[in-house]
């Protein structure tokens, strides 16, 4: 019975031992050991892997990435005012293949040295060099990007492997009172840039209606022009549409000229023709023919005789 017990024991014991041996890394993380407070040189990745218990312990480091967050971090301006910053966001990734060295070099809490420290560190080293209203508001814009930039190159030198992704900064504190004044002094600024901006728009407005009067004016004016055109056009049209009605009146008034006179030649060659001797002996006894008259009766009255002889003779003279 008791040599059962005992083994049951045993069972158990080695059963908790196997439990408490046995630990599980989460995928994008690396696991370092210890052994006496010493680091062992091997690594594991994800998954399940064994160790001694009570001798040998592990802390996984996150190999993915990652956002530390620094909490209000002190800053003295140049002006001996001193503001706070409530976070600073610092994205960054670690490359697996420097698990070891970092961890070797600046424990498994690198990044209280490697970002934390240096992050106070570079921002009390900014704002010692520029007024309140530079890191308040003129250069507050800059001071991500300028912290980024000088926590890469420490860490390029001191932890090559680790990465800064981005840097994000929140508006630091300030005393209220100059909070206030910083606030009415936006405000007044706020104004006079809504009304330069309504200076533009008016300026911008009449620039527009300017261009419109402009090409309405070149619109009307090439109007003009085409219509003048159209015009010029139309009477150069009219004109040689007359001249060519001259031309054709002009050219029928001298085929008629030219027919009368043909005709008058003819006419005159035909009477030329005509005024023969025989034509005009025949002409005469026509003429004494037509004039003559004819009595009938037993006696002829000798004035009637004698008159129609004299105009015989008058007509003969004539011929």
């Amino acid at each position: 019975m008791n040599a059962a017990v005992a083994v049951a024991w045993i069972i158990g014991l080695m059963a908790v031992m196997m439990a408490i041996s046995i630990h599980k890394v989460e995928e994008g993380h690396v696991a370092v050991y210890y052994r006496g407070g010493a680091l062992l040189h091997s690594t594991a990745g994800p998954g399940y892997h064994v160790m001694i218990p009570f001798i040998t312990t592990y802390r996984s480091v996150q190999t993915t990435l990652q956002t530390d967050e620094v909490k209000n971090v002190p800053c003295g301006t140049a002006g001996g005012v001193m503001i706070y910053f409530d976070r600073i966001e610092v994205v960054n990734i670690l490359n697996r293949a420097a698990v070891y060295d970092i961890v070797r070099n600046f424990s498994a809490d690198y990044d209280k040295t490697l970002i934390f420290n240096k992050v106070h560190h570079e921002v009390n080293q900014f704002c010692s060099v520029h007024s309140l209203r530079e890191v308040y508001i003129e250069l507050f814009d800059q001071i991500d990007e300028n912290l980024k930039t000088a926590l890469q190159a420490d860490i390029y030198q001191m932890a090559p492997g680790l990465f800064i992704q981005a840097v994000r900064v929140t508006k630091p504190k300030i005393p209220e009172t100059i909070r206030k004044n910083f606030e009415a002094m936006e405000a007044e600024k706020t104004k006079l840039l809504i009304s330069v901006e309504k200076q533009k728009v008016v300026e911008k407005e009449a620039e527009t209606e300017r261009k419109k009067a402009v090409i309405e004016a070149e619109k009307n004016a090439q109007v003009n022009e085409i219509q003048w055109d159209q015009k010029i056009m139309q009477q150069e049209s009219e004109r040689k549409i007359a001249e060519i009605q001259d031309k054709a009146y002009l050219a029928s008034e001298l085929a008629k000229a030219d027919a009368l006179l043909y005709k008058a030649k003819q006419e005159s060659e035909a009477n030329n023709l005509k005024l023969t001797p025989q034509y005009l002996e025949l002409k005469k006894y026509e003429a004494i023919g037509a004039n003559s008259k004819i009595y009938y009766g037993a006696d002829i009255p000798s004035m009637f005789f004698e008159a129609n002889t004299l105009s015989q003779k008058e007509s003969t003279k004539s011929a």
